[in-house]
């Protein structure tokens, strides 16, 4: 790591963007982001094998955004100046979204569409053209065949989470939409895995790349008891309740998917005598910093949060977290109860699970590298949800804990390396 690069503003990043990371709450850029961001403002190829959970959208986003308002070049309707191209919705939405937190301040359009909803609103996104289009490739091939939007003047191409995009059967349409590239370009290929198809695939796209692998930091996640409660849908609600009875939750954080879920939670904890406050994106950010305050100073007892809205939140002493709902990105759930167990204290996390939730535990333990306890002491047990095989151990609360290094934007170790040159082709 480069000693010298400890803060952002050693990145020699544009003012506007400093601002608007400083306004979200980072302080420090993570390993990746000291590697890759001078590479990329440089404009050199990158092959990085790493996972979301390791800052990597950051170390992307930031560099891309600045080359783009230092070109400042017109747009042109129906064609993206940049294009990230991930596997799900979900994610899209998620890089969507971390392109406007970094990009606030910028006057620089940017654009999500993916699948499974109307394409009309992301047509008429799409009409006067962007600077940042994050897509998932069906959608993306589909307004391509319908000539609504058009690669012709890329100047960068992302490629996010190449293995699970094989995995997912969009290969085919990743070789048509690496046809529509201009040869000239940008390239970023990023993958959790490396193996040869992979390998054969970066080939095709990058030009001399940097590689960086990075491994992310799983033994602060170990620290912490964890444990999955299995509950019907309709008693999910009962069990958060009955989870607030305990006195040893002094200060828990509850998260949820949605703006509304977290309304929701939020109201029905008040109802019930707990002190309770609410952040998510449509809380100005005055309100979200006072609500912060409000819950450091021990003023509220919960806080309901969205996982954007809780990017940042460096909080001592909080004693638990409660997945309302299950991330659909496992990486964000190392995220979310990486928000406990800070400063040498214990903590502890819970995980509310209903039936179509159980495929998502399996994902998170397959990343986390060990298998979640199941706690079936609670009074709302379901055993037609849990799925688990085999003995699990039975919990009763107890936690334990360590000091989390993990941050904002995920904590890595990692290595760089040269990788063999060759030329881009489609």
């Amino acid at each position: 790591m480069n000693k010298k690069n400890e803060t952002f503003l050693d990145l020699n990043l544009d003012s506007q963007i400093i601002k608007a990371i400083t306004e979200s709450g980072y302080s420090k850029p993570t390993p990746i982001q000291i590697q890759a961001i001078p590479l990329l403002l440089e404009k050199r190829d990158l092959l990085g094998c790493a996972q979301t959970g390791t800052g990597k959208t950051a170390a992307f986003a930031l560099p891309i955004l600045q080359n783009l308002i230092k070109d400042n070049k017109k747009l042109v309707p129906k064609q993206p100046r940049a294009l990230v191209l991930v596997p799900t919705r979900e994610l899209a939405v998620q890089v969507n979204d971390s392109f406007k937190i970094y990009g606030k301040f910028l006057p620089l359009k940017t654009a999500v569409i993916f699948g499974g909803v109307g394409q009309n609103p992301q047509v008429k996104a799409l009409a006067s053209g962007v600077g940042v289009l994050v897509a998932t490739p069906g959608r993306l091939v589909d307004l391509m065949d319908q000539r609504f939007v058009s690669l012709a003047n890329l100047e960068v191409f992302v490629l996010d989470e190449a293995d699970r995009m094989l995995d997912m059967g969009f290969i085919h349409s990743i070789r048509k939409i690496l046809t529509y590239l201009p040869k000239k370009r940008h390239n970023l290929f990023f993958s959790a895995t490396m193996p040869p198809d992979i390998e054969k695939l970066a080939g095709t796209i990058l030009d001399n790349p940097i590689r960086i692998d990075v491994t992310p930091v799983s033994s602060t996640v170990e620290l912490i008891s964890q444990s999955v409660m299995y509950v019907d849908k309709e008693q999910k609600k009962d069990l958060l309740l009955h989870l607030f009875q305990d006195k040893t939750l002094k200060r828990g954080i509850v998260f949820t998917k949605t703006k509304h879920g977290a309304n929701k939670i939020a109201e029905l904890l008040s109802k019930n005598g707990v002190r309770v406050d609410v952040i998510h994106g449509n809380k100005s950010q005055s309100a979200r910093q006072r609500a912060l305050e409000d819950f450091r100073a021990g003023k509220t007892r919960a806080l309901v949060a969205t996982d954007l809205a809780a990017r940042g939140i460096d909080i001592d002493d909080i004693t638990h977290v409660i997945n309302f709902e299950i991330p659909y990105v496992p990486e964000t759930y190392v995220h979310r109860i990486g928000r406990t167990a800070r400063a040498g204290t214990s903590g502890i996390a819970y995980s509310i699970c209903e039936a179509d939730e159980r495929s998502l535990i399996k994902d998170i333990e397959k990343v986390i590298g060990i298998s979640i306890p199941v706690n079936r002491e609670h009074p709302f047990h379901s055993k037609s949800v849990e799925f688990h095989t085999g003995k699990a151990p039975k919990i009763h609360g107890s936690g334990g804990g360590g000091r989390n290094s993990n941050r904002a934007f995920g904590g890595s170790n990692q290595k760089k390396s040269s990788f063999a040159k060759r030329k881009p082709r489609g």
